[in-house]
């Protein structure tokens, strides 16, 4: 183990980027990732919860979800293993904060919402309304969801970076640019740090490698990196975090081994079967190490009432 926390930990992804004392380095790492698009000066954290209306649901909570002081809303998941079914859920992900957008509370719903009567005024159904006033209460903030991901998608290209919008199919031109996916897969980023020429490459590569690291490469000189040794730094978690981390350790550590054994026995016996296997055998180590259902819940994706039964 090195000097730095493993980013693709919970406790390691929220030292680095989850809290207002890492936001500086947050913005960084956005500014990076939507370099030439959008330019983020400040932001303020938002509920990482999204209540579903749905009482079969119990809703979702995001890794990270925050909002720019130009308004656009970013979603940040960390997810360290695959799953099926994950593109549907980051697209389920954004739509939601998307929706989220519209239930506004009774004090805002104003003549926006319910039709202004003026000359413009048309009859629906009985009831008068304005539709240029009551087209304006569906504009949006464009939400960004970037997910980081350490494993590879079968339902994306193989490479490090995919990005995903609203296009015209036959023009590439797109429709609606406030539904944006960012798509990184870490197992993809095989550069060395002397191939590293921008800032975005460079922060890149040191979220795949900082864990194994005693010190920060000489070659990263930009200011963004001391602070990424101030705040990533193992010796300066609290006590809390420190035993939160370690655990966080064990089960990276029991997830990476099997999710690799499972990996080659489902070549022979069947990937998926294969995968589910692997995740009982990473749930029933995380319980002898103390982690609660709830966790195991989270980190393997099996049903709660699975884990309860082991």
């Amino acid at each position: 183990m090195g000097k730095f926390v493993n980013p693709f930990t919970d406790i390691g992804f929220k030292v680095i980027v989850g809290s207002e004392l890492s936001k500086d380095v947050l913005i960084q790492l956005l500014n990076a990732w939507l370099e030439g698009e959008h330019h983020i000066e400040d932001l303020v954290f938002l509920d990482k919860e999204n209540h579903n209306d749905n009482i079969h649901d119990r809703g979702i909570v995001y890794d990270l979800y925050c909002r720019t002081s130009s308004g656009e809303h970013i979603i940040v998941e960390m997810q360290n293993r695959w799953h099926s079914c994950f593109l549907d859920r980051t697209l389920y992900y954004v739509c939601r904060s998307i929706s989220r957008q519209l239930q506004l509370p009774p004090e805002h719903v104003d003549e926006m919402a319910v039709g202004l009567l003026s000359e413009d005024s048309e009859e629906v159904c009985g009831t008068k309304t304005n539709p240029r006033s009551f087209g304006k209460r569906y504009k949006l903030a464009t939400v960004y969801g970037i997910f980081l991901m350490n494993f590879k998608e079968s339902g994306l290209e193989e490479k490090f970076r995919t990005d995903a919008a609203v296009m015209d199919c036959e023009t590439g031109r797109m429709v609606n640019p406030h539904l944006r996916q960012i798509y990184l897969q870490f197992p993809y980023f095989t550069k060395e740090l002397s191939e590293c020429e921008t800032l975005c490459d460079k922060l890149m590569y040191t979220l795949k490698n900082m864990d194994k690291w005693d010190r920060m490469p000489g070659a990263l000189k930009e200011q963004v990196f001391q602070r990424l040794e101030q705040l990533a730094a193992v010796a300066n978690l609290s006590e809390a975090d420190r035993i939160a981390y370690d655990k966080a350790v064990d089960a990276y550590r029991i997830s990476r081994t099997v999710e690799a054994d499972c990996y080659e026995r489902g070549m022979q016996d069947g990937f998926d079967k294969g995968i589910k296997e692997g995740a009982r055998n990473i749930a029933l180590r995380m319980k002898k190490q103390g982690l609660s259902d709830e966790d195991i819940a989270g980190l393997t994706g099996l049903p709660l009432k699975e884990i309860n039964g082991l």
